[in-house]
């Protein structure tokens, strides 16, 4: 592939400033309303760190955003007292079944030897705005070979008549606040049943701690995957990567080029989506501390 420049278009999504938002827009997850019109969901969170999720709907023309409408209200929210995300849900992919919404989210909870679980949950909409819990168990497992509590950040595509997932999995602990994960595949023949495959689709190269937050789409007859890979905590870049059968990965970061930095991304960019309007394609990610200002643009240079 040529490599993909993006032109940044800035910050255009701010954390709500409500009870329940009072910093952070993280994980841009877009689901398409019509040929113009898209719904983003985030994260966002109190003041006690606990993250809900909420969205904002953009419409675009050809010349960028026309419009953009704030709502300010909670779309999901974390689960009961001892449930895997009793601390947190963030977006992840939303993908549509008939007339369902399937939001696949992460859900967050603190622990004492180490930082935290992350497990991958789902939950349902039927108007594509307000979601509800499919269950109050994660549809992701431990196993033998994925032990630790990090299987977590999926991205689903529909493929013919089966479902992929891509998910981060955890590999190891090195300290209690020092994870190291990659990104696995799953498969499912209705969106709800996963088989965990334990294939590793993207693996850790030399000095890297962290893949995270894969979004796939299938284009062109291939797959296109991009993500975050980091080497220490807090340096997260962009990546990109391609496969034919969705399970052999070709890393192609070099190919990745954002042109100049801004004041909300002097030491990570991460948490990339990818939308196409009206001929163009769009990057939403975010920035410094894991989006706590919000959710930046940028628009592929053809």
């Amino acid at each position: 592939m040529n490599k993909q420049i993006w032109k940044k278009k800035g910050l255009i999504i701010s954390p709500p400033n409500t009870r329940w938002g009072k910093t952070h827009c993280m994980l841009p997850t877009p689901i398409k309303i019509s040929n113009t019109n898209y719904r983003i969901f985030f994260a966002t969170r109190n003041k006690k760190n606990q993250s809900s999720i909420s969205y904002a709907d953009i419409k675009f023309d050809k010349y960028g955003i026309k419009d953009l409408v704030y709502p300010k209200k909670k779309s999901f929210t974390f689960g009961k007292l001892g449930h895997f995300d009793d601390n947190g849900v963030l977006p992840s992919s939303i993908i549509k079944i008939k007339n369902t919404y399937f939001m696949y989210y992460i859900g967050w909870q603190p622990r004492a030897t180490t930082r935290y679980s992350l497990i991958a949950g789902l939950s349902f909409s039927n108007n594509g705005k307000i979601f509800k819990r499919y269950s109050n168990s994660p549809i992701l497992e431990n196993n033998n070979e994925e032990p630790i509590s990090i299987l977590t950040a999926p991205c689903v595509v529909k493929i013919k008549n089966k479902y992929l997932m891509w998910y981060v999995s955890g590999i190891k602990w090195k300290k209690k606040n020092f994870p190291l994960y990659d990104i696995k595949l799953a498969t499912s023949k209705n969106g709800l049943d996963w088989i965990q495959t334990k294939k590793t689709c993207l693996k850790l190269k030399k000095n890297e701690r962290a893949l995270a937050r894969p979004f796939v789409l299938f284009e062109k007859n291939k797959f296109c995957m991009w993500y975050s890979y980091e080497k220490k905590v807090g340096s997260y870049k962009i990546g990109y990567a391609e496969s034919k059968n969705g399970i052999n990965w070709k890393r192609l970061d070099n190919n990745i080029n954002i042109n100049t930095s801004s004041k909300y991304e002097i030491n990570m960019r991460e948490y990339p989506s990818i939308i196409s309007v009206l001929n163009k394609k769009y990057l939403l990610y975010n920035g410094d501390d894991y989006g706590k200002k919000g959710i930046l643009l940028a628009e592929l240079e053809k």
